[in-house]
């Protein structure tokens, strides 16, 4: 089967100092994936390279089976995302810029508005969205990229800004959206406990390295909990489970 994200040892550095090393990842088909670390260990420099938002030193990237180049990628329309914090044209309502970005990605406006209403903003639809809360801008972001019905999601930290309530929310939706339409979902977050209640796989970054990607099924089996593993690992010390191979 062919994975949703493959990630080739990939390497970036800036001004001579290297910010991703030598990076494998495997994000298989229908999974969630959780990209687990500290802020600034990585996540969203790596997902920038999977965008090439930044371009690489060195390393491929693979997306729904096809190798990502510089210039045009059709398979992005294929492809829902949020990369660092959202942005929109604050003066044009939600409806607007959903709009936008329907015609951006070629698309219909039929789903707008059960997109909309899926995320719980349904009735601000009209209202201006220099007007919404750090809360709301972050459901319209996820509405914006659930609303071609993609094939992979990529969604770097996209609970921050909610409230308790709105992140179970969105958990919900997202297992919803997983389950009903096999959407692959790399999500990427530093709070343990959420990633450990959503994903099948947990992939690992400290320092722009790739630790490890193990199972959290294989963790249960265990017994372990996400964070005895995540701190044994980063601590060096015993983590009883044997983590997937990143690379070839």
């Amino acid at each position: 089967m062919t994975n949703a994200v493959e990630v080739r040892h990939l390497s970036k550095s800036i001004e001579g100092s290297p910010i991703l090393n030598d990076i494998c990842m495997n994000v298989r088909q229908g999974e969630v994936y959780g990209f687990l670390g500290a802020n600034g260990a990585g996540k969203t420099s790596l997902m920038k390279t999977l965008y090439h938002i930044i371009f690489p030193d060195t390393g491929t990237v693979c997306l729904l089976g096809e190798t990502i180049n510089k210039g045009n990628n059709p398979v992005f329309s294929r492809i829902g995302s949020i990369i660092e914090s959202p942005v929109f044209y604050s003066h044009l309502s939600a409806y607007e810029n959903m709009e936008l970005h329907c015609r951006y990605m070629g698309a219909g406006y039929e789903n707008i508005m059960e997109t909309l209403s899926l995320l719980g903003i349904a009735e601000t639809a009209k209202k201006a969205v220099g007007k919404f809360s750090l809360g709301m801008k972050q459901r319209l972001a996820l509405a914006r990229a659930m609303l071609t019905k993609p094939d992979l999601l990529i969604l770097d930290e996209p609970i921050n800004g909610l409230d308790p309530q709105g992140i179970i929310e969105v958990r919900e939706l997202l297992l919803r959206i997983n389950h009903e339409y096999h959407t692959s979902i790399l999500i990427s977050s530093h709070i343990l406990d959420e990633l450990s209640k959503i994903a099948d796989t947990i992939g690992i970054i400290d320092h722009g390295a790739m630790l490890a990607e193990v199972s959290m099924k294989e963790l249960t089996a265990k017994g372990i909990d996400l964070e005895t593993y995540y701190l044994g690992l980063l601590g060096g010390g015993e983590k009883n489970v044997e983590p997937y191979p990143h690379g070839n």
